[in-house]
């Protein structure tokens, strides 16, 4: 079974929560607070499965939930961070935000990628252990693992893309021409699923053609069967347009033409303008008396498309076709890769989250911050990163809290807390 589109649920583990403990031991002069650290939760990971081409394994698992962080313990142990949950899925596919269906992640010619990062682990008593306060009787809390409802559709990677009516020969043209062995037989829709096959060509290298399952009239509307499958030939860099020139079931290849290109233009009118080669099929069948080869070739040419006549049957002129392909593709640029477009700090300001703070001053003047994703948030980020610092004043600003400061009084120089960070206010 093949399946190209799916919704899956993710999560990174939650961090461990530190521990409170005291050291009391006979003949030890020192004791204290010797609670140890959280653990940490584990990564949502993505990673590229080489071997596979469907989404099929989420067919029955759609939950996928990262290992949490241990809990610290006395003796300063630190807890177990947690075991890292790893997403396998064929190379591109596409992951995006299944709420707002932004791209996150195109999974195609990259390495492993982290979805989410598990929560921190949260400071045993240890840390809290001052001179003026040498009996701390609190420990932090693990901060909560990023949670996502994903949308993974498949887009396969494929240089050259095979379009056509049914049994017009593109399965045997693809079995002709290289190794793939998709099933050929003389009924329509033979082809069930996108296949893909690799092209040898002199020289060492090769390009990636993929067989659409056949189009009808009415596809990008839903109708028959290719309209599931268009996608896959989205990132192509050219498009072979398989025609029947024999005429034996009756078609005009005029009408096939104009049939095909019909529903390109429908899906995507940028996929309709890419580089095409008219692929005459079954030329061996050809009776001349009945097919107008005059009016087939002239209204080729007048859309500036390359024709050749070929037979994937005897093999007649494929390698032909094969080096034409070889050289239109040294002039087109490489596949597409979609960008993300869905900015970090858009998971901490998702539409329908609460992101209301409370903004008190303590007794020493300092404007004290706090609400439930505010902590998670201070959790997440490394304060001595640069990066990460600027992604958190993004958020400060994109959820309001720099406003909220300036109405509460905050002024150049003042002191702002939020947790356990610190830092000085500049309007």
């Amino acid at each position: 079974m093949f399946i190209d589109k799916v919704q899956i649920y993710a999560k990174a583990g939650n961090g461990g929560n530190g521990c409170v403990s005291f050291r009391r031991e006979k003949y030890v002069a020192k004791g204290g607070p010797d609670g140890g650290d959280g653990g940490h939760g584990g990564n949502v990971v993505f990673t590229i499965d080489k071997g596979t081409n469907t989404l099929l394994a989420f067919r029955y698992k759609r939950k996928f939930v990262a290992e949490n962080g241990g809990d610290g313990a006395g003796a300063k142990f630190h807890g177990k961070n947690g075991a890292d949950i790893i997403i396998k899925v064929p190379e591109g596919t596409i992951i995006k935000d299944a709420k707002t269906g932004k791209i996150l992640k195109d999974m195609s010619n990259c390495e492993d990628w982290i979805l989410a990062k598990g929560g921190r682990g949260g400071w045993g008593n240890k840390h809290f252990a001052t001179p003026t306060r040498q009996i701390p009787m609190f420990a932090k809390s693990g901060t909560k693992g990023a949670e996502w409802e994903l949308s993974l559709e498949l887009k396969m990677l494929a240089d050259v893309g095979l379009a056509g009516l049914p049994s017009a020969g593109k399965s045997s043209l693809l079995a002709a021409v290289s190794d793939a062995k998709p099933k050929i037989a003389d009924y329509h829709f033979t082809t069930l699923s996108p296949n893909l096959g690799v092209v040898r060509v002199s020289g060492g290298h090769g390009f990636v053609m993929a067989d659409i399952p056949g189009l009808i009239e009415g596809a990008a509307e839903g109708a028959g069967l290719g309209h599931a499958f268009l996608r896959h030939i989205e990132r192509c860099r050219m498009i072979v347009q398989v025609v029947d020139i024999s005429c034996f079931e009756g078609r005009d290849p005029v009408c096939d033409l104009i049939t095909i290109d019909n529903e390109l233009e429908k899906f995507s009118p940028e996929l309709a303008s890419r580089p095409r080669i008219i692929a005459a099929n079954k030329v061996d069948s050809l009776d001349r008396s009945v097919v107008d080869i005059d009016a087939f070739e002239k209204y080729v040419r007048e859309r500036g498309w390359e024709l050749i006549y070929i037979s994937a049957y005897t093999g007649e002129n494929t390698d032909e076709l094969i080096k034409l392909i070889d050289t239109r593709l040294e002039e087109l640029p490489p596949l597409t890769i979609y960008e993300a477009d869905y900015m970090p700090e858009d998971a901490i300001l998702s539409d329908g989250d609460d992101h209301a703070v409370t903004i008190t001053r303590d007794s020493n003047g300092v404007f004290v911050v706090e609400g439930e994703w505010l902590f998670n948030l201070v959790g997440q980020v490394n304060f001595e990163d640069r990066e990460s610092l600027a992604f958190f004043q993004r958020v400060l600003l994109k959820s309001g809290v720099i406003d909220k400061l300036r109405e509460a009084g905050c002024m150049d120089g003042n002191t702002v807390s939020m947790y356990d960070f610190e830092f000085d206010f500049i309007n």
